[in-house]
């Protein structure tokens, strides 16, 4: 099939979005320390997510918010922490710094409640991205930048009922994100049978390889892999391989191995939720409220995926993922 045609109305609205920001800041050469809209104030916007070091993922997404920034003249400060405690200290960071927006990603909600809250009632607008979009305009958010889990999971599972699993394996890598609990609670729901949770650490592969390797083992009847992250999706190829296992393996989000693996017909298929958008998209957004008081989505997130990424498609997105856009 032809790349992933779910968001068109997503990419016609994005540059739409872009143009709009820009009347004020066409004429700065650019770079992500020049001054951008807000009546000539020269914007800084914290961009603070639950990516773990080296996670290609939220790299994407880093590559994305600085790029914005860049193409509208916006400071743009990118910081992550996978713990959630140490997450809500660098908001808290942020709005003592007094930054003009904050994008916030949100795997444990309640944890970063308090901080966000803060962040709201000191007059600093906030977008949350990635997980937590259901909590989101409850905390005061004026918008989330997303895809919904649930039903990407249940259009994970009906792909993989498709192509005649029965047994699914649902890899979890980051213990307490609801995100990924929606993600196996809706495969299972596409699957139409129960999948098996298994909890990994993202920091961890070769662990986590050799968990899932002794799943497999352990239960010869399960006859396919989902994981949750591009990272796990390679191990988790490996593990199959260790295990003398038939299971065919599929995942969420893209890198350069879950390109090549789909290439090669060791991955079944990818999950894309175009985690780049969610990195410039805010920063979009963000600066339209600034110079504007704009706001996107009518109360609702605003959906980056999901689409599906498989054998018949991945060679037109393969360029961009190595240049880290996709």
């Amino acid at each position: 099939m032809p790349a992933p045609k779910r968001l068109v109305a997503l990419a016609v609205a994005a540059p739409l979005l872009l143009s709009a920001c820009t009347t004020d800041s066409a004429g700065d050469p650019g770079g992500s320390s020049s001054g951008g809209g807000g009546g000539g104030k020269d914007l800084t916007f914290s961009v603070i997510t639950h990516g773990s070091a080296g996670d290609a993922f939220w790299d994407v997404v880093q590559n994305g918010a600085e790029q914005a920034g860049e193409d509208l003249g916006i400071d743009v400060d990118y910081q992550s922490d996978g713990d959630p405690q140490r997450q809500a200290q660098l908001i808290d960071a942020a709005v003592n710094s007094e930054v003009d927006g904050i994008v916030v990603s949100m795997a444990n909600p309640d944890a970063l409640q308090d901080s966000i809250e803060a962040a709201v009632e000191a007059g600093i607008p906030v977008v949350t991205i990635n997980s937590g979009g259901e909590r989101s305009a409850g905390l005061g958010a004026i918008g989330h930048v997303g895809q919904d889990e649930q039903i990407a999971g249940r259009g994970a599972g009906q792909e993989l009922a498709g192509r005649g699993a029965k047994n699914v394996l649902c890899v979890v890598h980051e213990a307490g994100n609801i995100g990924l609990e929606q993600r196996c609670a809706g495969a299972s729901e596409g699957l139409g049978a129960q999948v098996t949770p298994l909890q990994v650490d993202v920091n961890d592969l070769p662990g986590a390889q050799s968990a899932i390797a002794s799943q497999l083992q352990g239960d010869s009847s399960i006859d396919a892999v989902l994981t949750l992250n591009s990272a796990v999706a390679a191990v988790a190829v490996e593990a199959a391989a260790d295990a003398g296992s038939d299971a065919q393996v599929a995942t969420f989000d893209l890198n350069e191995d879950v390109i090549s693996g789909i290439q090669d017909g060791d991955i079944a298929f990818a999950v894309d939720q175009q985690q780049y958008e969610q990195g410039y998209l805010p920063i979009v957004m963000l600066k339209l409220y600034a110079q504007n008081l704009n706001t996107v989505g009518g109360g609702q997130p605003v959906l980056t995926g999901p689409g599906i990424v498989d054998a018949d498609n991945v060679d037109e997105v393969a360029d961009l993922a190595t240049a880290g856009t996709r």
